[in-house]
């Protein structure tokens, strides 16, 4: 019996968050949106990360109303997908159950099949009430664990540890560290478990002997999401597809490679050639990639890579001898382990398909291409770039004294932000830490939850003022206000709790949005009373014109009639 494999296509959420800022607008949404409907795809994540607070900041859009049309759009065979980070949702801050429990219900009930639950910090009791809240209200939870490295110490710093002079963690994030995650996971109700990879750091040994031990530990369906910037992705999807994965993640050509996840494609001819099933409707994908191709060159501001993948239909396509030869010989290196020589296939595939080359920075930097980004415009901002190779020394000091978070959203930007500022501190002459962030603050007080490696109680007594690991206090909540607007008649700034839920999730941004969008309303009312007062006016002008053209007996008659009538 032919083997299966399930795709989740990520192509209109994380492809399109990765490649082009999000920046895909409801418009050229709806362009491919027909043609998803006989693409059969396993799943498709559509929803959450950073589409809800984007396309209102930057598009002036709904994000339920985009969710309300994916849900018209796709057909029943496609599960939809949204992500959230569990119980800080979209934000910073963790959020009460009051809070998750709305959110969850109505992204469920208003489309979603799968939502895909992360924590930062893989501190589990961040996740539970999501789970729960998830599967009571139908969905499917889709646990994930964040998949990170352990920090890269310079020999002299292993010397110093040696010898007691500075304090060198032992290995934290092994294959059995994300395993022992996963199965917890699994006793807590997740109908999925992801190996989510954001940085694109696993690589094909680790992915493959990763994929194998939780097949042999966890009987629920294994996924793996990882993204293409160091080099690592086409390989490591490979290898997991090859050591058993239920389901992995792609995005369409034209979305696909760089910061984003490895083309479906690719993916596609390699199961082919190993005779396994992915159930994809080819010609649909084929006229998808040709439409992305288009809204792509529209997204073109907001495109970093701007190279474009050989135009290629998946439906009807030759390879060269040449490059059949490696899609095979990758292949045998996977089933072969010999990881080296995959590694080395996949990147002349990708070459041969025109995808971005492997970042060697982000590679070696073992961080994730935003963090990268964003640490070197904060040095550019302060005129320090030529400090940028002191701030990769410092990241792993500082994500050591914080707990060795993962770095991925959020954490990584809040990593990343402090090591800027301790170089910064040390360009002054200052010692490190003199200049803190708010979010570093909170994350080595344990206001994020528990980190996987235990902060310095000194520490957190000189960054957090105190020594005591303090969670957050989510009866300290306070409900974000819903004001009434007077300019508008005293209606309220959010009418139904899906926009209340948009007003709790994204304060200042939710609330531009929603005060436009109420000013629309208002001014469309106004417009529509104006035309309203036209049409009556009309009318009596037509009725006097009608009874001014009647003679006068004409005119007695209907004033007789009238008081007949009344009588």
């Amino acid at each position: 019996m032919k083997r299966k494999i399930l795709i989740r296509d990520l192509t209109l959420r994380d492809g399109q968050q990765s490649s082009f800022a999000t920046r895909m607008t409801q418009k050229e949404i709806d362009e491919v949106l027909p043609l998803y409907k006989d693409a059969d795809f396993y799943a498709a994540e559509v929803w959450g990360g950073a589409v809800p607070d984007s396309i209102m900041r930057f598009l002036n859009e709904d994000p339920w109303d985009r969710l309300d049309k994916f849900k018209s759009g796709f057909s029943n065979k496609t599960k939809l997908t949204a992500l959230s980070r569990g119980r800080n949702l979209f934000g910073y801050n963790p959020y009460p159950d009051d809070v998750i429990e709305g959110f969850n219900r109505i992204a469920v009930k208003s489309g979603i099949d799968i939502m895909r639950i992360f924590d930062a910090l893989n501190d589990l009791n961040n996740m539970k009430s999501t789970i729960k809240f998830v599967k009571q209200n139908g969905g499917m939870a889709d646990c994930a664990v964040c998949y990170t490295v352990d920090p890269y110490f310079p020999f002299k710093d292993k010397v110093k540890g040696f010898f007691g002079l500075k304090k060198i963690p032992p290995k934290i994030f092994t294959v059995d560290y994300f395993v022992q995650k996963s199965k917890e996971l699994e006793k807590l109700g997740a109908d999925i478990i992801t190996i989510k990879d954001m940085a694109g750091l696993i690589p094909p040994d680790v992915s493959a002997e990763l994929t194998r031990k939780l097949k042999k530990e966890v009987k629920v369906p294994i996924d793996l999401h990882t993204h293409c910037t160091p080099g690592f992705g086409l390989a490591s999807v490979l290898n997991s597809i090859v050591n058993g994965a239920d389901i992995v993640d792609t995005v369409i050509m034209n979305y696909a490679g760089g910061p984003a996840a490895p083309a479906f494609e690719l993916i596609q001819i390699f199961c082919e050639k190993m005779k396994i099933d992915t159930g994809v409707n080819l010609n649909a994908v084929g006229a998808i990639n040709k439409k992305l191709k288009g809204i792509r060159e529209e997204l073109s501001d907001f495109d970093e890579m701007k190279k474009f993948p050989i135009e290629f239909d998946i439906s009807n396509y030759s390879l060269p001898d040449n490059i059949n030869k490696l899609f095979n010989g990758a292949i045998e290196a996977s089933k072969s382990n010999k990881h080296s020589e995959l590694l080395h296939r996949c990147w002349e595939i990708e070459k041969y398909f025109n995808f971005p080359e492997p970042d060697e920075k982000v590679k070696m930097a073992q961080i994730p291409g935003g963090m990268y980004t964003n640490m070197l415009a904060q040095l550019k901002q302060a005129n320090l770039s030529d400090k940028f190779n002191r701030v990769l020394e410092v990241v792993p000091q500082v994500r050591l004294d914080s707990g060795l978070p993962p770095l991925v959203t959020p954490t990584s930007q809040i990593v990343g932000v402090q090591a800027v500022y301790c170089v910064i501190d040390e360009a002054k002459g200052k010692p490190f830490y003199d200049n803190t962030s708010t979010q570093y603050v909170n994350l080595v007080k344990g206001v994020y939850g528990k980190t996987p490696y235990p902060v310095n109680p000194a520490f957190r007594q000189k960054i957090a003022g105190t020594k005591k690991e303090t969670p957050y206090d989510v009866s300290k909540y306070k409900k974000q206000d819903n004001p009434s607007l007077p300019e508008f008649e005293d209606v309220k700034l959010a009418k139904n709790e899906k926009e209340e839920l948009l007003l709790e999730l994204f304060p200042a941004v939710a609330a531009g949005f929603l005060k436009r969008k109420r000013e629309v309303e208002y001014k469309k009312m106004l417009a529509e009373i104006e035309v309203e007062k036209e049409i009556r006016m009309r009318m009596i002008r037509e009725e006097q014109e009608k009874y001014n053209a009647l003679s006068e007996q004409e005119k007695q008659d209907m004033l007789l009639d009238g008081l007949y009538n009344n009588w």
